[in-house]
């Protein structure tokens, strides 16, 4: 029998089928070692057959099967050409999405328990063998008990005496690790409003494919998720559930096992290695039928899929950032396509572009516009910042914001406190000169963090001592420009010396836990103020929570990016959601220092059709997106000639793509990107918008004849960051 092959080296060169000789049994879809150009190297068997392409003597054979099951199942060679096709990737780039990257390196492996029984067999035990007879003793009235505990209680080497004498049997087990832990709490299926009723079979009886559930927040979308989950179980079949932070995905982890039992498998970067490796295996077994996760679960190994749902789909965490720059919405719907299955989007304030979709007929559009609980939508009050700067108030918190806090406090209930920002200060600059502080290796300003008293960059990681004087003039007049949350949290301590708050932002989660674990202390009302940033926003469910304060609410409108006026009116309206989801009416105090913005007057009315109208005339008035695609070739170098050689060389390629096609294009430059070193690399940008899609195919093959070793230029098309 004869392997075909891709070996798993990422190279165009390589990028085709080879072809080994294998045992009778292999099966396409395992991992196999194979000889490769004098090197031993992973491949994935895309296919076996009788006949081969070349004289039998000349194959090698194959070095080592991984799989007893195939780790690939049939759909992932479907979906990783197309993905291969589209992004102009080699095929080992695309077949890597659908494997733990720690389980392709063979790094990490099954993990196994001891475990002992008594054997039946008397022994007799000698004066001193006290800790021998202790054990055999502790084992009588137990069924089986772990190795190491007992070696912990009683000595390793009374233990393995026992086992030699024969006294006491052990049996090695696998054991799943659990991404948890704990116990598991029961939940049976809630009691439909005649709402989520309705849309439930809106959403079956449909003939679509996508379905567009739209939302306002507090509708009970999540259980309409789990009741179209559970009508596919019982068929049979098989689901995703994406979420777009990994703080959201414990919590919906538990509510999803609440129902579902084991069944219910989680898969996200935050796992250890040997967690991701059980829960993906768990999956591909059958042993889990319903994954749940980020971006990247939407590769999940599962066969026989009736549902996937995307929660939240407007977030731009969808979008992978790095090679192959897949949309997880546009990968939902191709395995939706190859399983017939359903393919939910929701969200309570939908991307325009689904959103014209759902109103063109291509998606099915539901409409909650209710909360469950018949409470209306939290109060939002406007705090104009400039009145208060001229009142004399400078700190980050407005009059209204302070008032608020002080009632909510004092009535028992929670309140939280909404900052994009994290660190505690945004700059540090010197007032005598105007010097800023930057980091090295990004051309970026460097953000204060008090708890570490050290500069830290945001984009690579880097740390630097904080400043006594100013490096350039000596100046000993150094300034914390900007607030951060760790400044907030600081001040409101300092304004509210009895209240417990907590904080939750990159720096405060660590570990797999971390997220877990200060939900689930706000969420106990072990703290009345959780401080935080965007991933406080969305998706949780506080019955306590009667305030939110949205400091800084228009900053995201100041970026140069066609989105920030949508981003803006989302991020407002989802993180007003967190409020007044129970018996108590909620409020929100957005701070503004532009309250007369058209964005912020649709989002104080919850008004999404008013918004979404007017953002789609400025867009068809402006030829953005939907109205055209936004496309950009991105140049990266860590030497800033070969940057500007390769820039040269796109922008014309492309500038004669321009000319053969100019009615396709509606604008072309080069430039430098907006932040011009990020990790030591100079970055360069061909920007340009088009009418259609239909030169895309030429635009990736102009990035990929010019991308090198030392300077890698790739395709974005409609970026979500700009920047």
């Amino acid at each position: 029998m004869f392997a075909q092959v891709i070996v798993d080296v990422a190279h165009s060169q390589v990028d085709k089928i080879f072809e080994y000789s294998c045992p009778d049994d292999l099966r396409t879809g395992c991992r196999v070692k194979v000889p490769f150009g004098g090197r031993i190297v992973e491949g994935f068997v895309i296919g076996v057959s009788q006949n081969c392409s070349f004289p039998p003597e000349r194959v090698k054979p194959v070095a080592e099967v991984f799989d007893e099951l195939p780790a690939l199942v049939p759909e992932c060679f479907s979906l990783a050409e197309r993905i291969s096709s589209r992004f102009r990737v080699p095929k080992a780039a695309s077949l890597r999405l659908f494997l733990p990257s720690e389980m392709r390196r063979g790094t990490v492996r099954e993990a196994f328990k001891k475990y002992v029984t008594l054997s039946g067999v008397q022994a007799t035990f000698q004066k001193n063998a006290n800790k021998q007879r202790e054990a055999a003793e502790f084992l009588s009235d137990k069924d089986e008990y772990e190795y190491i505990a007992l070696c912990e209680k009683f000595g390793a080497g009374a233990v393995n005496a026992l086992i030699k004498k024969g006294v006491v049997c052990v049996e090695k087990r696998r054991v799943n690790r659990n991404p948890l832990g704990g116990a598991e709490r029961s939940e049976e299926l809630k009691k439909l409003t005649a709402a989520q009723a309705d849309a439930i079979e809106n959403i079956e009886n449909s003939q679509k494919t996508v379905h567009l559930l739209h939302g306002v927040t507090g509708s009970g979308k999540t259980e309409i998720y789990l009741n179209i989950i559970a009508r596919e179980i019982e068929k049979g079949k098989t689901a995703i559930f994406l979420v777009p932070e990994i703080s959201l995905t414990p919590q919906m982890l538990s509510q999803l096992r609440a129902r579902f039992k084991g069944e219910a498998a989680i898969l996200h970067s935050g796992l250890s290695a040997g967690e991701k490796f059980d829960e993906w295996w768990r999956l591909r077994s059958g042993e889990a039928k319903i994954a749940i996760g980020a971006r990247s679960a939407v590769f999940a190994p599962l066969e026989n899929i009736g549902a996937i749902i995307v929660d939240e789909e407007h977030d731009s965490s969808y979008v992978s950032e790095t090679a192959p720059r897949y949309s997880t919405i546009e990968v939902a719907k191709l395995r939706a396509e190859y399983n017939n299955c359903k393919l939910i989007l929701g969200s309570a304030t939908p991307s325009v572009e689904s959103y014209q979709s759902a109103i063109d007929g291509k998606f099915n559009l539901i409409t909650l516009t209710e909360r469950i609980n018949k409470k209306p939508l939290p109060e939002i009050i406007i705090a104009d910042m400039r009145k208060e700067v001229k009142r004399g108030n400078n700190s980050a918190f407005s009059a209204a914001l302070r008032e608020e806090l002080d009632s909510t406090l004092k009535s028992g209930n929670q309140a939280i406190i909404f900052l994009n920002r994290r660190g505690y200060a945004q700059t540090v600059i010197c007032r005598d000169c105007g010097y800023v502080a930057k980091c090295e290796n990004c051309d970026v300003s460097l953000t204060y963090h008090s708890e570490e008293n050290c500069l830290k960059c945001h984009y690579c990681g880097a740390k630097y001592r904080m400043l006594t004087a100013c490096p350039d003039c000596g100046g000993k007049r150094v300034h914390y420009g900007g607030t951060g949350t760790q400044r907030a949290a600081a001040d409101l301590k300092a304004l509210f010396p009895r209240a417990r708050i907590i904080r939750m932002d990159n720096d405060t989660v660590s570990g797999k836990d971390g997220h877990y674990g200060i939900l689930r202390q706000f969420a106990a009302k072990e703290a009345d103020i959780l401080v935080g940033t965007q991933m406080i926003a969305k998706g949780h469910d506080f019955p306590a929570v009667t305030l939110v304060g949205i400091l800084d609410a228009d900053m995201s409108l100041h970026f140069s990016d066609y989105r920030s006026g949508e981003r803006t009116f989302q991020l407002i309206t989802q993180v007003s959601g967190r409020s007044g989801r129970a018996d108590d009416k909620g409020k929100v105090v957005l701070q503004t220092y532009c309250p007369e913005n058209y964005i912020l007057r649709y989002a104080v009315n919850y008004d999404y059709t008013g918004f979404f109208g007017n953002e789609m005339q400025v867009r068809k008035a402006t030829g953005f997106p939907p109205f055209s695609l936004i496309c950009r070739i991105m140049v990266t170098s860590e030497n800033a000639e070969t940057a500007v050689e390769t820039l040269k060389k796109v922008y014309f390629a492309t500038e004669e793509l321009r000319q053969a096609h100019p009615d396709e294009f509606i604008f072309l430059n080069r430039m430098h990107s907006p932040i011009k070193k990020i990790q030591k690399k100079y970055r360069y940008q061909v920007l340009m918008r088009l009418n259609t899609y239909s030169l895309l195919e030429k635009i990736y093959d102009i990035a990929v004849k010019n991308s090198s070793q030392n300077c890698l230029a790739y395709v974005e098309e409609n970026p979500s960051n700009l920047s």
